[in-house]
């Protein structure tokens, strides 16, 4: 998979968010705006980031505060989204709104397209780099004018299109997870073949090696999961989500577990700048929060499991 060999290279490119998560719900909308959007991307000429966390969202995309109101010809935007990764260069956003019903009702979400370069005032950004060294908005539109083509698919009904775009995303992360494992892994073994301590390889020590055979076992765990998830992708929603959960779940622990042993393993080394475990741990920790976080997959899985 594509999203595996990124993370196994570290690759730090807005795949997920634009290719599989964006490019997902373009193709989903239809129309003639998304269609125009969605070629620009296939070709290289657009990025588009997807704004659907809000300051008091969480983990939950139906809980949206952001409105849009119709003004005649045009559409009104008004709210806020936070942590709008890859946005910095985005050519176009994907924003989630409210144009009818109460915040958390899961009808009555809208999903409308803006051209970063054409927006004009009533639109705000702050850009900063992430933990794992990615580049990441905080967005605040008041009072954003926009055409009326800037809505995509049926007014108020985006909810089932993002509730399958986000499991996309997080099937793709996990399989970026696991690729980064793989590589931590790999790395970490090397390492403790080479490291000498009191006359011999730390390798040789039975308590590391029982160490590794743990993480190995972490690492296939997750692979496993994660292709579950993937294979299910196109199944009903039910048996979508709660495989995407338990990939999740999975996959957040492993990620943890075999990051944090990785740089115990590696000492004071692990955490120096030059080598790569510490930006592999970063990123392997970021993803665990990432199109959901492991906790909030947790919680999903149960509620669908429940008798």
């Amino acid at each position: 998979m594509i999203a595996e060999a990124l993370g196994h290279a570290l690759v730090i490119e807005p795949f997920v968010d634009t290719v599989v998560v964006a490019g997902g719900l373009l193709q989903r909308a239809g129309g003639d705006a998304a269609q125009n959007v969605l070629e620009d991307l296939v070709g290289g000429a657009a990025v588009v980031a997807v704004a659907a966390t809000e300051p008091t969202s969480g983990d939950n995309w139906y809980s949206v505060e952001t409105t849009a109101r119709r003004d005649g010809d045009e559409w009104v935007l008004d709210g806020a989204k936070i942590v709008v990764v890859s946005a910095p260069f985005a050519t176009h956003l994907l924003v989630t709104a409210r144009t009818s019903g109460d915040t958390t009702d899961k009808d009555g979400i809208s999903l409308f397209l803006v051209e970063i370069a054409s927006a004009g005032s009533g639109f705000t950004a702050h850009h900063y780099r992430t933990v794992d060294d990615r580049r990441a908005s905080d967005l605040e539109f008041d009072g954003l004018r926009l055409p009326a083509s800037a809505l995509l698919g049926p007014e108020g009904q985006a909810g089932p299109s993002l509730e399958l775009a986000r499991d996309e995303g997080a099937a793709a992360v996990c399989a970026e997870a696991v690729g980064g494992m793989r590589k931590v892994l790999a790395d970490t073994v090397e390492y403790c073949k080479q490291r000498q301590q009191f006359g011999q390889p730390i390798g040789s020590f039975q308590a590391l090696q029982h160490r590794m055979v743990d993480m190995h076992m972490e690492v296939e765990q997750a692979s496993a999961a994660m292709y579950l998830a993937v294979l299910n992708l196109d199944s009903d929603a039910v048996t979508r989500a709660k495989a995407v959960s338990a990939a999740k779940a999975t996959v957040g622990r492993a990620a943890r577990f075999v990051g944090q042993n990785a740089v115990q393993l590696h000492g004071g080394m692990g955490m120096t700048e030059e080598l790569a475990i510490g930006h592999y741990f970063k990123r392997l920790t970021a993803l665990q929060y990432e199109y959901g976080s492991t906790d909030a997959h947790v919680t999903r899985y149960a509620e669908l499991t429940r008798p």
